[in-house]
């Protein structure tokens, strides 16, 4: 009896320190909870504002529920060749259905689809995408703000190419500018996560189908400025996450100690299923004072 009740005990001792302390996680303090939604493509079809409604409450019963969301972009379907009337109501949709069933705050930057590019629509004054930044309440393409110990750099990657008939991913020479100095001014010890709709550096392209003997990406599927931006990230080693949508496809990659994270679309294939392999879907992030991180892709219609 005295023999069992001292491995009792001890039994009770060894179990003990993984319930007191747990894991490397559970020490660590979580500073922030986030949900990345991207690409959601809305319109009044395919029953999407339903489907988006679901998404928006799925992401809501998280435990725990998210502090913050960002928004990657892409929120309509399309603006590039709609006239007014349909844009006007592609937009209603997205902005009645946030206030009325998202009580989350959130921070957007733009994408291809929020921009009024249609040759017919020039000189209009909200042509371009100065629409989209009056709708989001926004004085600039991109911005930086502070929260929770991290910063979060949003950043406008889609503009014209040269020729005026389509688009590329890039910063420009004002934005790249204005980026290095937000890293320059930012403390070392502040951890960073940068928020792009084209992805910076992105792997999704090389699975395309019938590539012959090479591979081709387009200037509009990533930044064409990659490398420059690069370089600029490792001279600030507390960049520590770089999320991004716009393939519809979600991947995960791991570059010079820079995590590039592209999530699959709210949308899925434009609300048709499944985008290849990557169902619709949202990404939460869990970060952490010591800038680490946790993520996973999260697939609201199951």
């Amino acid at each position: 009896m005295e023999r069992r009740s001292a491995l009792k005990n001890l039994g009770g001792l060894l179990l003990a320190p993984s319930l007191t302390f747990g894991s490397d996680t559970a020490k660590k303090k979580r500073s922030l909870r986030i949900a990345h939604i991207t690409d959601v493509h809305l319109k009044d079809k395919y029953d999407a504002p339903a489907k988006f409604a679901k998404c928006l409450h799925h992401l809501q019963q998280q435990n725990p529920k998210p502090d913050l969301v960002l928004n990657g972009g892409d929120f309509v379907f399309d603006m590039n060749k709609e006239n007014l009337s349909t844009i006007n109501d592609q937009w209603n949709l997205v902005t009645g259905l946030y206030k009325s069933e998202c009580g989350i705050a959130a921070h957007s930057c733009l994408g291809n689809h929020d921009i009024w590019w249609f040759e017919n629509n020039k000189g209009q004054a909200v042509y371009g995408k100065q629409y989209a930044l009056d709708r989001l309440k926004l004085a600039k393409p991109y911005y930086s703000f502070n929260q929770a110990g991290w910063k979060f750099i949003l950043l406008d990657s889609v503009h014209l190419d040269i020729d005026g008939t389509w688009y590329i991913g890039k910063l420009g020479d004002e934005q790249f500018d204005w980026l290095e100095n937000e890293l320059k001014i930012t403390d070392p010890n502040i951890p960073i996560l940068v928020l792009s709709h084209i992805p910076i550096l992105t792997a999704t392209n090389l699975i395309e189908d019938n590539i012959v003997n090479k591979w081709v990406m387009l200037g509009g599927e990533m930044h064409t400025d990659t490398a420059k931006i690069i370089r600029l990230f490792y001279q600030h080693p507390n960049v520590k996450l770089c999320l991004s949508g716009h393939i519809h496809l979600r991947e995960k990659l791991v570059y010079n100690n820079v995590t590039y994270i592209c999530n699959g679309a709210v949308c899925g294939a434009w609300w048709e299923g499944n985008r290849r392999e990557t169902a619709p879907g949202y990404g939460i992030i869990d970060l952490y004072a010591d800038g680490t991180f946790e993520e996973q892709y999260v697939n609201y219609l199951v």
